[in-house]
């Protein structure tokens, strides 16, 4: 196999840093009052088994490893389910396989002397057989995060769909475009109930079963679920039998495409969400806010966000990325795009990278923990204990899911025109750089999973297992409580409500996978051990790779 495009000599990693005086700081990069230095000793980074992540030959082999690994080991196909995933984890799962099916339909289009037809038609029918083995029921009285899942994922399966028609127009996966565009439709309708004005002046609610709580990964998932409907929904015809059931959303059936309703819902998320003080002196998104003294005396409280849980999780920093992008395509607005920048050099410089300047070598050595991980690997502060959930261990690879598609080439004309905006030569060119450069961090952290392989080429959750720190957090601050990864927190203060709360976002739903307690000389068999969600991450990390440093090409 031979692809035309091979990634540049420059950004080859180096085994060793260049050393500079300053921090990589681009204009617009917040860095809060942290002081942190460069060093140039540490371990070099290697994809495993001594192999590195040279070229687009390379990167695209291990994408289809990793896809091969994960859908053999983990994906039942008479079930149509991976079994050992909880509901929302099986969304995003089926999200990331959707997307890496585009990766690959699109790499075929790039490859001469190969097809990969057999390859993309074998990993769609898992994706099809999904369709049944998904819980639909299930998740429809799950919290409304759960329910944004699903609506992400069967968008971007007809996104791949249209793009693997544009090129084969017999294609068989055309057929199940009115099934997966209805499951959609239905459950935006279902999670849009989740939008409050009485509290907070707006903002989705998580959980309704829970007291109050507006975070951050519902609001992002509203946004970018809102505008993806918005520009890839084809509209839903089908009104039989899983209709929603207020007489609004029956009155508004067949689905139209390109509904404005979506559109609005996408900007107002974005306002509340921006002007909500949702993020820390780091420019990160916490995890969102309590309204204090809610339910004393029968009352609201204050009816404010007003009690803030600085919990920072990885997968908060990067679902409102597609909708930015979105966002700009749909409204032509491009401080959509600016602010989606300064939060992916926030990511950046949180996991200890520098950049010396667009003609030198990248720096990512760091001292230690820089809020988000170490020598410029993004980690869950859970992935050091091996403590990580079943929730914690699928994030990482939603935050590149969504950083990917922020990524895509902006179109030079409107895709919908009278719709849609197309972008002018200088910021296509701006888009372009950005990405590519950012595409050499993704590169890095992609070495970094690839070390965690074992020898059944499965992913380990912990990729910056190799590096030792002296600044790892001791303890969480008081005002930081880390639900995701212990789920009694919700039976206590400012969580529990009178109504039963067993359906907590997939917490408690169905039981997850035992956590081990082995003896192990590899540290990332520790806790949950090698699970479909940490598979998935090291998949998702290695499609962005690829793309990353294609940005632009296709």
């Amino acid at each position: 196999m031979v692809l035309r495009y091979l990634l540049p000599a420059s950004i080859i990693l180096a085994s060793s840093a260049v050393v500079s005086s300053q921090p990589w700081s681009p204009e617009g990069a917040v860095l809060g009052s942290r002081q942190q230095q460069a060093i140039d000793s540490g371990p070099s980074i290697s994809g495993g088994s001594g192999s590195e992540l040279t070229t687009g030959n390379d990167i695209f082999r291990h994408v289809i490893d990793a896809l091969d690994v994960m859908q053999s080991n983990f994906f039942e196909l008479w079930i149509g389910t991976w079994p050992s995933a909880i509901d929302w984890t099986g969304a995003v799962t089926n999200t990331i396989v959707s997307s890496a099916i585009g990766s690959i339909a699109r790499a075929s289009n790039e490859t001469e002397g190969d097809d990969y037809s057999k390859t993309i038609n074998k990993y769609f029918s898992h994706n099809a057989a999904y369709y049944f083995g998904e819980d639909a029921f299930s998740i429809r009285n799950e919290a409304y995060d759960d329910i944004l899942w699903v609506v992400l994922g069967w968008l971007e399966s007809i996104r791949t769909i249209e793009y693997r028609n544009s090129t084969d127009p017999f294609w068989h996966g055309t057929q199940f475009i009115p099934a997966f565009s209805h499951r959609a439709r239905l459950f935006w309708d279902l999670a849009s109930k989740g939008w409050d004005t009485d509290l907070c002046g707006g903002g989705m609610l998580w959980n309704p079963r829970l007291l109050p709580y507006k975070n951050t990964i519902t609001n992002q998932l509203f946004i970018s679920a809102s505008i993806a409907m918005y520009l890839s929904s084809p509209g839903d015809a089908i009104d039989f039998p899983f209709v929603a059931s207020d007489s609004e959303a029956f009155e508004s059936m067949p689905g139209r495409p390109h509904d404005p309703k979506y559109l609005k819902a996408a900007v107002d998320g974005y306002y509340w969400l921006k002007r909500s003080n949702m993020t820390n002196d780091h420019g990160l998104y916490v995890d969102g806010y309590h309204i204090k003294g809610y339910g004393q005396n029968g009352g609201v409280g204050t009816g404010k966000c007003d009690e803030r849980n600085e919990m920072v999780y990885t997968y908060n920093q990067g679902v409102v990325l597609s909708g930015l992008r979105g966002l700009w395509e749909a409204t032509g607005n491009s401080s959509y795009l600016e602010d989606g920048y300064d939060l992916i050099r926030n990511v950046m410089a949180s996991t200890g990278w520098y950049w010396a300047g667009e003609r030198h070598s990248p720096i990512y050595r760091s001292p230690g923990w820089a809020g988000l991980g170490q020598y410029g690997i993004l980690e869950e502060l859970c992935d050091r204990s091996g403590s990580c959930s079943q929730d914690s261990q699928t994030f990482k690879g939603i935050f590149f899911q969504h950083l990917t598609q922020f990524c895509n080439a902006l179109p030079q004309e409107a895709v919908l025109p009278g719709k849609t905006y197309g972008a002018s030569k200088t910021l296509r060119k701006t888009h372009t750089s950005f990405c590519r450069t950012v595409g050499i961090w993704v590169a890095h952290n992609a070495e970094a999973a690839l070390s965690t392989k074992n020898d059944s080429g499965l992913f380990g959750t912990w990729w910056g297992h190799r590096y030792t720190s002296r600044d790892y957090p001791k303890s969480l601050s008081s005002s930081a409580a880390d639900y995701r990864n212990d789920a009694t927190i919700l039976s206590g203060p400012n969580w529990a409500s009178s109504l039963d709360s067993k359906t907590v976002s997939g917490i408690g739903l169905k039981s997850e996978q035992r956590i081990r307690d082995v003896v192990t000389t590899d540290i990332n068999d520790r806790g949950r051990g090698r699970t479909v969600e940490t598979q998935q991450g090291g998949l998702s990390v290695l499609r962005s790779s690829w793309e990353l440093l294609n940005a632009g090409r296709f």
